[in-house]
C-alpha cells in the first residue's frame, strides 16, 4: 500500500453560491493521526464528508485508501471507520446488538463478528454488559465503544468527527490512548477536535479557514512558524489574517 492514504487535490464543494471547501489540496501518511482543526463553518465537516464518499466533491479530486471518493465510494467506504460526534449508537439496542449491525454493515460474517465482538468487549471490559441497552451506559463507555466498533473490521483509516465533545478530562485522555494503541495496530486516525491541546496529541495538524487550508504541519513546526507558544495561538493568528 502507499505510504499516502488520503491524497487531496484542488479539492472543492459548493451549495449554490456558497464555497464551503475551497481549492484544498493535502495528504495523510499512512499511520498518521492527522487533526483536523478549525471553526464552525470552516468546512472542516463538509470536507470530512468528501473524504468519506459521503458527498461528492464539486471540482477536483481526492483518493482514500487508493480509491476515488466521486467514482469509487461505496469502496471507499467498506475501507475506512467513522465516528460521529453524537456516536452514532442506538440507545434502544444493547451494547451487542449494535456491535452486530455495525460489524454488519462493514460486511463482517457472523463468525468474524462473533469472535471480533466478543475480544473487543474484553479488551474494553464490558463484556458483562453486552446485553445492556446503549443508552443505560456513561457518556465515557459509549465513547469508548462507538470508536471500537467503528474499528471492528481493521479498517486502514478512521475518521473522527469531534469525538471527545462533551466528556471529561480524565475521559478525553483515556480515549486518547485508545487512539494511540489504533495507530500502533497500523490504522490511520484523521480526526475533528475542539480542544485545543487535543491537536498536540497529533502528528500533524491542518487548520481550515473559511474553506481554505490556513496552515498545516506539526504542532511544533507551526508554533515555530509563527512564533507563537500554543496553537490557539496559531489560529488566533490565522482568525485575524496574519501570515508567518
Amino acid at each position: 500500500m502507499s505510504d499516502v492514504i488520503i491524497q487531496a487535490s484542488n479539492l472543492s464543494r459548493r451549495f449554490g453560491n456558497f464555497v464551503a471547501v475551497d481549492n484544498i489540496t493535502f495528504e495523510v501518511r499512512s499511520g498518521e493521526i492527522f487533526g483536523f482543526l478549525g471553526a464552525n463553518g470552516a468546512g472542516k465537516t463538509t470536507a470530512m464528508r468528501i473524504l468519506c464518499g459521503l458527498l461528492a466533491p464539486s471540482s477536483g479530486s481526492a483518493t482514500v485508501c487508493g480509491y476515488d471518493v466521486a467514482t469509487q465510494s461505496e469502496q471507499v467506504k467498506l475501507n475506512i471507520g467513522y465516528m460521529s460526534q453524537r456516536f452514532s449508537l442506538f440507545d434502544d439496542l444493547s451494547v451487542w446488538d449494535n456491535i452486530s449491525f455495525y460489524a454488519g454493515i462493514y460486511k463482517m460474517s457472523r463468525a468474524q463478528i462473533k469472535d471480533a465482538g466478543n475480544t473487543m468487549l474484553d479488551k474494553l471490559e464490558l463484556s458483562k454488559y453486552k446485553n445492556r441497552l446503549v443508552g443505560s451506559l456513561p457518556l465515557g463507555w459509549k465513547q469508548k465503544l462507538a470508536f471500537a466498533i467503528a474499528i471492528i473490521h481493521k479498517p486502514q483509516l478512521v475518521f473522527l468527527d469531534e469525538p471527545t465533545g462533551g466528556v471529561d478530562p480524565i475521559t478525553r485522555r483515556a480515549f486518547w490512548d485508545m487512539l494511540y494503541a489504533a495507530a500502533i495496530e497500523g490504522i490511520t486516525i484523521f480526526v475533528t477536535t475542539h480542544y485545543l491541546d487535543e491537536a498536540e496529541y497529533c502528528d500533524r495538524i491542518s487548520i481550515m479557514v473559511n474553506g481554505k487550508i490556513g496552515a498545516l504541519g506539526t504542532p511544533l513546526e507551526l508554533k515555530e512558524q509563527f512564533k507563537v507558544l500554543s496553537i490557539y495561538d496559531v489560529i488566533l493568528a490565522l482568525a485575524r489574517g496574519e501570515e508567518a
